[in-house]
């Protein structure tokens, strides 16, 4: 069930565990700068402490009209009001997840070959994909093979009309190519949070997805205007009650 990707952010935002501020302020000055899709990316925290972040930051996301999916925690995603979740090749099989989320919450999956792109396209449950890693980076652990740009734009045809955002080690000058090469937007986390540098991290990268689309005659409307209300009002039933692991 792919969303189109023109209503969705194409600048998604990961928080990351680790720094000297909380997932909560990374979130507040994302959204603060103009981030409409958070990645709440947590990993090898306990479920409580997972959920009272997940709610916070969810809430907070809410306020400024952005989207918040969980990683790999279905059980969170539902618990905390969360418009979606992101799974890993490692994590809950896709058709699970959307069994469990119901029709209405944003489900996306990570993709690295050709085996993963067609089961991707096959299994028809998910909204989006995460392609990569585009090159070496630090903040994933196991990381899977490095695709590069050639990579990259070998996997995309064989994704059909289901949207992927790159991720792994993206630059703001990566940008112009992947649009180019298909892509409907990147997921960022090292280059967004150099130097602690949010807020002009999220412009530059912001900014260098929509001048490639204006210097290609793709122009479409800025992150800025986007409503947020995208991929989660599908009809259908609610999802189910959570149940946290």
């Amino acid at each position: 069930m792919p969303l189109d990707p023109e209503k969705l952010s194409p600048v998604m935002c990961l928080t990351q565990d680790g720094l000297a501020v909380t997932h909560a302020v990374q979130a507040a000055r994302l959204c603060a700068a103009g981030a409409r899709w958070i990645q709440l990316r947590i990993k090898n925290a306990g479920t409580e402490a997972w959920l009272a972040s997940a709610r916070e930051v969810v809430g907070i996301c809410h306020a400024h009209g952005a989207l918040c999916i969980v990683n790999d925690r279905v059980d969170v995603a539902l618990a905390a009001g969360a418009d979606g979740v992101h799974l890993g090749t490692r994590d809950l099989d896709w058709l699970e997840a959307r069994r469990r989320l119901g029709p209405t919450l944003l489900l996306g999956g990570t993709v690295n070959n050709a085996g993963e792109a067609a089961r991707a396209r096959a299994v028809g449950c998910l909204d989006y994909v995460g392609v990569g890693p585009l090159r070496f980076t630090p903040t994933k652990q196991e990381l899977a093979p490095i695709l590069g740009f050639a990579g990259v734009r070998a996997l995309l045809p064989g994704l059909g009309d289901l949207p992927a955002w790159v991720i792994g080690g993206v630059e703001a000058a990566d940008l112009p190519g992947l649009r180019s090469a298909g892509a409907a937007g990147v997921a960022v986390s090292g280059s967004l949070f150099r130097g602690q540098r949010l807020e002009e991290n999220f412009g530059a990268l912001n900014a260098a997805w929509f001048e490639s689309a204006e210097k290609g005659g793709r122009g479409r409307e800025r992150v800025e205007a986007w409503d947020g209300s995208a991929g989660v009002a599908r009809a259908g039933a609610q999802p189910q009650e959570p149940i946290i692991q």
